[in-house]
C-alpha cells in the first residue's frame, strides 16, 4: 500500500455524505503547505458523480482553482443540479474550506450512445519498462522539493520518456514545447469505473503545466508554478492502474501564464481522454 499524498486511493475518493448533494472529502498528508490540486479536482468530480442519476457517466469536466487548500483540514463539496435531461445531466460543485470557496467544477454526464468514431494516432514511444522512473531521477538530481514530492506522490508511478529541452524527443518545429510520460496508479484499484475516473483525475494534474516549460532551459524549482484551471474530456473508459501515455504539448506561453494540452492513450493505442490546463509560470524572484 502506498503512503504518499494519495495514501489509500479508494479511501481518498470515498466521500462522506453529509446530506443530499453535500459531501466531505478527507485531507491527505502534505509537507508543502497546500493541498494538491489533483486531489481537490478528483474529490469534486466524485461529488458531482454522487449527484447524478444511475446510467449517466461523466464525459467532461471544467474547473477553476481559486485559493490554495489546507492539506490538514477536510473539504466540503456542495453539488448543484444544473440540468437534468434525457441524454445529458450537468452538475456544478463548489469546494469550501474554512468558510471560503477554494475550487469550482462543472461536470457534464451522458447516457451511453452509439455514434461516429475516430481518433488521433498514438505516437511511437518506448514501453514503460524502458523509461526512467521520474521520482527516482528527481531524488538523484536533488533539489529542495525532490524527496518531498517523491514521498507525497508515491502512490503514482511515473516514467519519463522525454521533453523538448532535456532530450528523449525528436525536435518538432510545429510543437516546440512537448513532454511525454507513462503514468499509472501504483496500487490495484477496484473494478468500479467511477474509481478509475477519480484516480485518473488526480494523476492528470501531475506535470501537465510543466509542458509549458519544456521549450525553456529552466528547472522547475526556479519557477513559481500554480494551476489556474483544469479541464478533462473522457472519451472512453479505461483503468487508471494500468499504464497510460500522457502525450503533452504547450501551444503558447505569455504574460506569466502557460497553456498545456495532454492526450491520454492506453498501451494498446486507444485515445481515452484529453486534458487542458492553464497555469502561472513566473520566474522566482531572488
Amino acid at each position: 500500500m502506498s503512503d504518499g499524498v494519495l495514501g489509500d486511493v479508494t479511501e481518498l475518493l470515498d466521500l462522506e455524505v453529509l446530506d443530499r448533494d453535500l459531501f466531505r472529502g478527507k485531507p491527505s498528508r502534505n509537507e508543502r503547505g497546500r493541498a494538491f490540486g489533483g486531489q481537490v479536482a478528483a474529490q469534486a468530480l466524485m461529488a458531482a458523480i454522487g449527484a447524478v442519476d444511475e446510467g449517466f457517466t461523466v464525459h467532461s469536466m471544467h474547473s477553476y482553482f481559486l485559493l490554495p487548500g489546507d492539506p490538514k483540514s477536510p473539504i466540503v463539496y456542495d453539488a448543484e443540479r444544473i440540468r437534468d435531461g434525457r441524454s445529458f445531466q450537468t452538475r456544478r460543485v463548489v469546494a469550501r474550506q474554512h468558510g471560503r470557496p477554494i475550487f469550482f467544477l462543472t461536470a457534464n454526464f451522458q447516457v451511453d450512445e452509439e455514434g461516429f468514431e475516430h481518433q488521433d494516432v498514438m505516437p511511437d514511444v518506448p514501453p514503460p519498462d524502458e523509461c526512467l522512473d521520474m521520482f527516482e531521477q528527481m531524488v538523484a538530481v536533488g533539489g529542495p522539493d525532490a524527496e518531498v514530492l517523491a514521498r507525497e506522490w508515491s502512490a503514482i508511478d511515473v516514467r519519463w520518456i522525454g521533453s523538448s529541452s532535456f532530450g528523449g524527443l525528436e525536435p518538432d518545429d510545429v510543437h516546440p514545447s512537448r513532454s511525454r510520460y507513462w503514468i499509472r496508479i501504483s496500487d490495484p484499484l477496484p473494478d468500479d469505473p467511477t474509481m478509475h475516473v477519480g484516480a485518473f483525475t488526480f494523476a492528470s494534474d501531475i506535470n501537465l503545466l510543466g509542458a509549458s516549460l519544456a521549450a525553456h532551459q529552466v528547472m522547475p524549482d526556479t519557477v513559481q508554478m500554480a494551476s489556474l484551471d483544469h479541464t478533462l474530456w473522457f472519451h472512453r473508459p479505461f483503468r487508471a492502474d494500468e499504464w497510460w501515455l500522457y502525450d503533452q504539448h504547450s501551444p503558447a506561453a505569455s504574460g506569466g501564464r502557460g497553456l498545456a494540452f495532454g492526450k491520454v492513450f492506453t498501451e494498446d493505442g486507444l485515445l481515452v481522454a484529453t486534458a487542458a490546463q492553464e497555469g502561472l509560470i513566473r520566474p522566482r524572484r531572488p
